[in-house]
């Protein structure tokens, strides 16, 4: 797992959203995804990636919370070959761990399918205040 804050190479951003942390914004930031992603013709799965951002999204609208008035934003980046999204929400970055929930828990199994997904994932400070989750896909474009 990285440091969410930098990478190796620049970071080219390609598209994003800011959500209200409500559980409909779940369903908006995959329509959306899908539909700013479809013209770069990626060669990675897009339903892992609408998988892995859900999950993420649901986290944040069900686990960042803040006393003031609060969104979610979510943002994506071409690095190189690789795809990188990001989910800030204004929650502590301590809290973000991976969890080893029992067969019969209803949750705890978001950052499992990330990082089985994923190539690699972060959890670190954002930049907006909180917390940011990203995911990042090696060899999203075709070479």
């Amino acid at each position: 797992m990285a440091d969410a804050r930098g990478g190796l190479g620049e970071a080219f951003p390609l598209g994003g959203m800011t959500l209200y942390p409500v559980p409909e914004s779940v369903p908006r930031a995959r329509r959306w995804f899908r539909k700013f992603t479809a013209s770069y013709d990626l060669a990675c799965s897009i339903d892992d990636c609408v998988l892995m951002l859900s999950e993420l999204v649901t986290n944040a609208v069900l686990y960042g919370g803040a006393e003031e008035s609060w969104r979610v934003r979510v943002a994506w980046f071409r690095e190189g070959e690789s795809l990188r999204v990001d989910v800030h929400n204004p929650g502590f970055p301590a809290d973000v761990r991976l969890r080893d929930p029992h067969a019969d828990d209803a949750h705890g199994r978001g950052l499992l399918l990330v990082d089985e997904l994923s190539d690699d994932w972060s959890v670190g400070p954002s930049r907006f205040g909180g917390t940011v989750v990203s995911f990042t896909i090696d060899a999203a474009w075709k070479p």
